[in-house]
């Protein structure tokens, strides 16, 4: 009980964090604005919100416990390599503004979610959400890494590249020159107000019309904005639209090479984190399906949430025993 940590998961939409215990207990939490420096509008801001709420909701069952805070754990996305002066920067300032003592250690998002996903201090992580990137993780570090290069190269298996799969699979169905497919119904339903032809003749005059309206939509939107056509694919391809499956089936096999690309050894642990593996996805599945069937067998864990891990860090950079570790693991993030 004597040693307590924060945990912050700085995301671009939320900032969560968590006050912790030497036993696992949460002590407080709270949830603030997004804080990515190239989305929000005040990403200081909301880490300071974050933090000095939970510290605040934790001196109220806890008095004095901002005094007994040992250390803390920002997850901050793109807080490796040359972003990594300007995060701890950030969360240096939120810290001492909600007046915590010292400094607090800043890691990326992928040591964040290793961390959420086992209590291991080696392994693998694999994360497919808006964007798609492995790491291999050794004591709190990235230490090798394939893919995370963005939507327009990169993130092969995401959310934001199943949604541009669709598209284009949509555009060669209206074109004339890829098969029929359910998803040029379902894709300009989710980007576009009707009404929409009901149907129509690959490269006549209403084939056209919508493949510029979708071609305007896409365009005129960020590109992330595709990631919310991946349920689309997931529905059309559990509906058993072949289009649609191969597209699911495509983004599983980039995903498991992404990973095989790291010299995965037999025992070491794998976390999956982001929607597209945490969520009820057929991609999901596959990719579960894959690992399950290799020689041996590769377990997989999921990741909880970021400011979990990031706490579970905090209380490793204290020292706490292994052994330790396991069971505060198991109290914050029970299987």
């Amino acid at each position: 009980m004597d040693t307590v940590v924060v945990g912050v998961d700085g995301g671009g939409t939320r900032t969560r964090c968590v006050v912790v215990d030497g036993d696992g207990r949460v002590l407080g939490r709270a949830e603030a604005g997004g804080a990515n420096p190239h989305s929000s509008p005040d990403p200081v801001g909301a880490l300071t919100d974050a933090v000095r709420t939970a510290v605040a909701q934790a001196a109220g069952t806890t008095p004095g416990v901002a005094a007994r805070v040992a250390t803390g754990v920002f997850g901050l996305a793109g807080a490796g390599g040359a972003g990594h002066a300007d995060a701890l920067r950030r969360a240096a300032a939120a810290w001492h503004a909600a007046g915590l003592a010292g400094t607090p250690e800043v890691v990326g998002d992928l040591v964040v979610n290793f961390a959420a996903g086992t209590p291991e201090p080696e392994g693998l992580v694999l994360v497919a959400g808006t964007g798609a990137i492995a790491g291999r993780i050794a004591d709190g570090a990235v230490v090798r890494r394939c893919d995370g290069y963005g939507w327009l190269v990169g993130d092969r298996g995401s959310g934001t590249w199943l949604g541009r799969m669709a598209v284009t699979a949509a555009l060669d169905a209206l074109d004339g020159r890829g098969p029929d497919t359910v998803l040029t119904h379902t894709v300009p339903a989710a980007l576009l107000d009707g009404p929409f032809p009901a149907a129509f003749e690959p490269g006549g005059a209403d084939a056209h019309a919508l493949a510029q309206r979708l071609i305007r939509a896409v365009y005129g939107a960020p590109p992330a904005t595709l990631a919310r056509l991946s349920p689309v694919v997931d529905a059309a391809a559990r509906a058993g639209d072949a289009t649609a499956r191969l597209i699911a089936a495509e983004a599983a096999d980039h995903l498991v090479a992404s990973v095989e690309a790291l010299a995965p050894q037999p025992a070491e642990p794998l976390v999956f984190a982001g929607g597209i593996l945490t969520g009820p996805t057929l991609v999901a599945e596959l990719v579960t399906a894959r690992f399950a069937g290799s020689h041996p067998p590769r377990a997989v864990s999921t990741a909880g949430p970021g400011e979990l891990g990031a706490a579970l860090l905090a209380l490793r950079r204290t020292g706490l025993p292994a052994p330790d570790l396991t069971r505060v693991h198991t109290a914050l993030l029970p299987a």
